[in-house]
């Protein structure tokens, strides 16, 4: 609670207002804003300021939701049974240093070294006290080192048990993918996690660190997650990690016998799908080149029929059947065993690849006449056929583009070599037939064609949960700027806690019928501030909050909360408050 203070200094009185709440369990000044000179103190003795004075300003709506999310969780009470207080520590514990790093990257994600700083312009006194003084980088390395890999395992099965214990989410449908984040380690800083590998963000020339997430189909919530060294094949981490993912998802008390993961063309290989039909619980929805499928790439377009999915009927509804998604289904053999097989065609995505296909064509095409100017010319350096090839390589890798395309041709002539070039037409035609087209592959074969298409299409929510963990202002997992493989995991797991609670908030305000991302929610929420004042003719200083905007009301609204006349938070129905 907020009150004045008196200091004398050489006989002088200075007030001030002093905010003192329980950090660590003893009361502790938490806050402290100087008001004036004896006169103002005089002031106030003769009956108080003649109109508000705000003294501090600070952001508060945002970083209450984060705290609201971990409420019923409680991650630090998680970790600290894991890796309890030691005897001699003082200051936060481990687990509150794990809870103040996942509240930021859930407002606004900023590097351990700003930290601080950046909590002390919020009223997290108000939500959660703490002594920000601490929370600074050197201070989380040193935490941080004691929390070993196997402590860290422990404390996230604790948490998604938590989490799936109150969420209760449906668990029938699993989505399954990779990606990785590219990191400013140095090469001779030793790292099994961080190495160099083919980088997403485009960054391969920077060593690079893994992250395997798994995600409940139906409400979008992180289930499990895994660091892995950046270079692994996901086949191969996929093969690592099932038997560990399936014990724990199976032994779930709302999962049901019969339980699909969705994995795409990355986790294929025969021993993993071997050890997926030998279980009996577990089904695959997957997918599968093209490429290696020419036969069925040849099936003409008029087979294809659409499929029943809401996209398609809004389509229908709105005029431009021809904008569906069509499939067509069959059955074959893959991994040893026959399977259900639906293809898709996508219209836009037929046109846009089209279009692409042309562009890069056409500068290769460019680039070839260029070439065969300079071997006309006799140029030096374009007289050895092999080395215009290994140039004609090289510029199709740049351009993604398949260097069967085109024929080169070469033939010694009295006055020097010569060069011709063709398109090849046939192998362009193939190329054509595969745009826009997706091949899935599952052994749910009593699946219908729209439940096959549907699942295989929904692990756009596990690659926007990665999209969402790469924006730098929220959750911002990347550049990994940690040192160690320890602490690179204990950074992850806090990126992906605050994932998982930013989901918890999308579903408790969808729930109330508020359809908004938590991205949009926290941005508005943020400029939702708690006030330290005098208001006018007071003798004493209180906080309040200030008047929500309609939008803002709605959010506090649909979780139960509002903020009364007196600017105190309040929920709704019930006598209990959040003083200011």
């Amino acid at each position: 609670m907020a009150h004045f203070h008196i200091k004398k200094k050489k006989g002088r009185p200075y007030l001030y207002v002093r905010e003192i709440a329980r950090v660590d369990g003893k009361p502790k000044v938490v806050n402290q804003v100087y008001i004036g000179s004896p006169e103002k103190v005089a002031a106030m003795a003769s009956g108080g300021f003649g109109e508000d004075l705000e003294l501090k300003v600070e952001e508060f709506g945002a970083l209450w939701l984060a705290r609201l999310m971990d409420q019923d969780i409680d991650l630090a009470g998680i970790v600290d049974d894991v890796v309890p207080r030691g005897r001699t520590e003082t200051g936060p514990t481990v687990g509150e240093f794990f809870l103040y790093a996942v509240l930021n990257r859930m407002v606004e994600a900023v590097s351990k070294n700003q930290l601080a700083r950046w909590y002390g312009r919020t009223a997290i006194q108000q939500i959660r006290p703490v002594a920000v003084d601490q929370l600074t980088s050197e201070r989380y390395w040193q935490k941080w080192e004691r929390v070993t890999e196997a402590d860290l395992q422990q404390i996230s099965r604790r948490f998604f048990a938590r989490l799936w214990t109150v969420e209760q989410p449906e668990s029938d449908c699993l989505l399954f993918d990779t990606t990785n984040y590219y990191t400013f380690m140095s090469g001779g800083t030793e790292s099994d996690l961080a190495v160099r590998g083919h980088n997403k963000a485009g960054r391969s020339h920077l060593r690079q660190v893994g992250l395997a997430l798994l995600v409940a189909r139906e409400c979008r919530l992180p289930l499990y997650w895994q660091a892995y060294p950046g270079n692994l094949h996901d086949s191969k981490l996929f093969s690592s990690l099932m038997q560990e993912i399936f014990g724990i998802t199976c032994g779930r008390g709302r999962t049901k016998q019969r339980l699909t993961v969705v994995v795409d063309k990355g986790m294929n290989s025969e021993e993993n799908f071997l050890w997926l039909d030998e279980h009996p619980q577990i089904h695959f929805v997957t997918t599968y080149s093209p490429r290696y499928v020419e036969e069925l790439m040849a099936v003409p377009l008029a087979d294809y029929l659409p499929v029943e999915i809401p996209r398609n009927r809004a389509l229908a509804a709105a005029g431009h059947p021809e904008e569906q998604m069509l499939a067509w289904r069959t059955r074959g053999e893959f991994w040893g065993k026959e399977r259900a097989v639906v293809i898709t065609w996508n219209p836009p995505t037929a046109r846009k690849k089209q279009l692409v296909l042309e562009q890069k064509l056409d500068r290769v095409r460019q680039e070839l006449l260029v070439m065969r100017a300079k071997v006309r010319t006799g140029e030096p350096q374009w007289r050895d056929p092999e080395v215009i090839w290994e140039r004609y390589f090289r510029l199709c890798e740049q351009l993604h583009l398949g260097s069967d395309l085109y024929d080169l041709e070469f033939a010694e002539e009295p006055e020097g070599l010569a060069m011709g070039f063709r398109k090849d037409a046939y192998r362009v035609s193939r190329t054509e037939q595969r745009f826009g087209k997706t091949v899935i592959v599952t052994d749910n074969v009593d699946w219908s064609t729209a439940e096959i298409a549907t699942a295989s299409l929904d692990r756009w929510q596990v690659e926007d949960r990665f999209r969402q963990s790469k924006d730098h202002d929220l959750v911002g997992v990347q550049p990994v700027r940690h040192g160690t493989d320890g602490k690179i995991r204990c950074h992850m797991f806090s990126c992906v806690v605050a994932l998982a609670y930013l989901r918890r908030l999308e579903l408790r305000l969808s729930e109330a019928g508020v359809s908004r991302s938590a991205a949009d929610v926290m941005d508005d929420m943020k400029h939702l501030h708690s006030v330290l004042m005098v208001p006018a003719g007071a003798r004493k200083p209180r906080r309040r909050l200030e008047k929500p905007s309609k939008t803002q009301a709605e959010v506090l609204s649909a979780l139960r909360w509002r903020v009364d006349g007196g600017g105190v938070l309040q929920e709704s129905g019930k006598q209990r408050y959040l003083l200011l």
